[in-house]
């Protein structure tokens, strides 16, 4: 058919993303970059800036959105690094205990901010077609696999300082995120929940685009998310505050929960 049939064109991947990333062989022009922009702009201008202050707001309005399970034995899952400021919100808000679980996304070859999958505490998640378009190898998958797992025993470690993980079978499992983009460590983590036997399983979001909340909902038995705008660019974009997280505060949040 032609370089004009796009199936075959391995930049194909790169374009039908939202995130900007340079494709192999050549910079991505920003034309869409700048129009998803002047879409977001637009309509925070219209709805009288619908942004949240920072995670620690959104992570209020969660919880108040949440209470309906407030008979329920809970436990909030959160998603480090920024996801911990919104869960340890909730968790405050509600009374609920607070724990962490750590997917790592699985990056592409020479472009790791690139998704081609994500992992969890033994949960992988590959996008197959993904996989196929940017040519993949299966020694490149093991060693990035390898990779991310050894980082999440990391950070699991240094975040928990010692104390076991909450327990998760037979409760509510709350898995939380400071907003969904694509929804790729969201699904390890919910799948994560699922194989720990958790009775039901919720992801909790303020932000995330629709058709990535549409992909989730098999993952959990409900989802709730207070926002999804339709001309979405990232996440950031929905908070006027959205420095990144660091280590040490994740760990001082968490040893605050633990009392």
């Amino acid at each position: 058919m032609g370089r004009q049939d796009r199936g075959d064109d391995p930049r194909d991947a790169y374009r039908r993303i939202r995130k900007p990333v340079p494709p192999p062989g050549g910079p991505m022009p920003d034309r869409r970059r700048r129009f998803e922009e002047e879409f977001a702009r637009r309509e925070m201008n219209e709805a009288g800036d619908p942004r949240y202050a920072d995670r620690f707001e959104a992570g209020r309005l969660l919880a108040d959105a949440l209470r309906g399970l407030a008979d329920e034995d809970v436990v909030i899952l959160a998603i480090p690094r920024g996801g911990v400021e919104v869960g340890a919100e909730v968790a405050r808000a509600r009374g609920w205990p607070l724990d962490v679980v750590v997917p790592r996304k699985v990056g592409a070859p020479g472009n790791p901010e690139l998704g081609i999958g994500a992992v969890a505490p033994g949960v992988q998640i590959l996008d197959e077609t993904m996989v196929r378009t940017l040519g993949v190898t299966e020694e490149y998958l093991r060693r990035e696999i390898a990779a991310q797992e050894e980082e999440i025993q990391r950070r699991s470690e240094a975040y928990r300082r010692g104390r076991p993980p909450a327990q998760v079978e037979g409760r509510t499992a709350v898995v939380v995120d400071d907003g969904v983009a694509t929804g790729g460590t969201a699904a390890a983590a919910l799948r994560w929940a699922r194989a720990q036997e958790a009775a039901k399983v919720v992801l909790a979001v303020p932000v995330a685009p629709r058709e990535s909340i549409e992909r989730l909902r098999p993952e959990a038995d409900v989802v709730v998310c207070l926002m999804t705008p339709p001309h979405f660019y990232a996440v950031g974009q929905w908070y006027r505050e959205f420095s990144q997280t660091s280590d040490e505060e994740v760990i001082a949040l968490l040893d605050e929960a633990a009392g």
